[in-house]
């Protein structure tokens, strides 16, 4: 391939299709492109060490050296106006970017709000480096920090703030946190621990508007009109898939950009992974689109193996996590449509494990401080092993000899 492949996005999915097309032998020309004027970078602790330490760096997904040990073509800072899918080639200010194959890994970016007032200094959401930066230096002028979203990242910038000694209210619109991402039993777990850290809770309550003083924010006043003081107010309610030069190219739009088992999409030279790319999901049989560290590097990999001519379909285990505070939680699988549930471990020690089913399929695990239980559910699911809820109950060591019982009798099975 003449033109070689562009990667278009510089978090993890980029960095991982740029690696992995080198680890699978590939030697054409890689250009990485990405929008900041930064080297690409670990976002998990944004919300965490970085904005509570003044001295914290930025953690790089790799060293400057490896993109020119390994002849990537690293290009920051630079925006893509258009994709020229007829002549194969990205138009950017300036020029021209021709390719081969193209590999879209645009990510996301916050949800917007519409309220009176978001337009204030001290208004900020978290995505990128320069919006922790921000936060982080905001953080040390603000007594009172209110957070819009009940979401992972609102929660994990609570517990951070609040440990740093901030005044913290996390105002969420549903009747509980964390509503698309747990079950409501940690989610109700989660409450408790943060309502003892002195993290103030609403839910079921939405913010008419915001009030400044000079020019900055100074209240959040909610539905119900009462006055939140604020110094800095982050936006946490989600955040939508960047999904504008795949569709302005005539791309398939789906709630992200659609792609098939291989990450191709509706255009096969063009391929798209990470938050951007929806997909129907191998484990569920429903269309998802997954906005995690591990799903971007998993598809990241794959897309590099579509490019060098494998076949081999979509098959990584969805698995997430989240620190608050001081709760790991761990997920693993799918659980939506579950019908039941054991629990293994104690609540009350913030150390439990839920394992969700549909009758008597396993369709995940969540866990809180007990990592053990996410590592072992990653083998099973992966495996497809499916335990029943008995066997669950008996514990870990009953679930591993299950496991390796299964795992010995199973080519057997297959070769039946």
């Amino acid at each position: 391939m003449r033109n070689g492949v562009v990667i278009v996005g510089a978090g993890h999915a980029g960095v991982q299709a740029a690696a992995s097309l080198r680890e699978e032998g590939y030697d054409g020309p890689v250009i990485l492109i990405g929008d900041e004027n930064e080297l690409p970078y670990h976002k998990p602790p944004l919300s965490k060490t970085f904005i509570k330490d003044a001295e914290a760096k930025p953690q790089p997904l790799r060293g400057e050296a490896f993109y020119s040990g390994n002849a990537i073509d690293f290009r920051p800072g630079v925006w893509i106006d258009r994709i020229d899918i007829g002549a194969r080639r990205l138009e950017v200010s300036g020029g021209a970017i021709p390719f081969d194959r193209l590999v879209l890994a645009t990510g996301s970016r916050p949800r917007l709000i519409k309220l009176d007032g978001a337009e204030l200094a001290g208004v900020v959401s978290l995505r990128s480096l320069a919006d922790a930066r921000l936060i982080r230096e905001l953080s040390t002028e603000s007594e009172d920090v209110v957070i819009l979203g009940g979401g992972f990242i609102g929660l994990e910038i609570a517990a951070t703030l609040r440990a740093a000694g901030r005044k913290v209210t996390v105002v969420e619109a549903l009747d509980r946190l964390l509503g698309r991402a747990v079950a409501p039993v940690i989610a109700a777990h989660v409450r408790q621990r943060l309502d003892a850290m002195g993290v103030r809770i609403l839910t079921g309550t939405t913010i008419a508007r915001l009030e400044g003083e000079g020019g900055r924010v100074s209240a959040a006043i909610t539905s119900s009109g009462e006055r939140l003081a604020a110094q800095m107010v982050i936006i946490g309610i989600g955040v939508v898939p960047n999904v504008e030069l795949a569709e302005a190219a005539g791309i398939v739009i789906g709630n992200g950009i659609r792609v098939d088992q291989h990450m191709q999409s509706s255009i096969p030279e063009i391929l798209a992974v990470g938050d951007a790319a929806s997909y129907r999901h191998w484990f569920t049989g429903a269309d998802v689109r997954l906005e995690s560290v591990q799903n971007a590097t998993d598809q990241a990999r794959l897309a590099a193996r579509t490019i060098l001519g494998h076949a081999d379909p979509f098959s990584a285990v969805p698995w997430f996590w989240s620190d608050i505070g001081d709760m790991k939680l761990q997920m693993v699988g799918l659980t939506q449509g579950g019908d039941s549930h054991v629990v293994l471990g104690e609540p009350a020690e913030n150390k439990f494990s839920i394992y969700h089913y549909t009758g008597n399929r396993l369709l995940g695990i969540e866990s809180v401080n007990r990592p053990a239980d996410h590592m072992l559910g990653r083998k099973m699911l992966g495996a497809g092993f499916s335990p029943s809820p008995q066997m669950v109950a008996a514990g870990p060591d009953a679930l591993k000899a299950a496991l390796a019982g299964f795992q010995t009798t199973e080519p057997a099975k297959a070769d039946a």
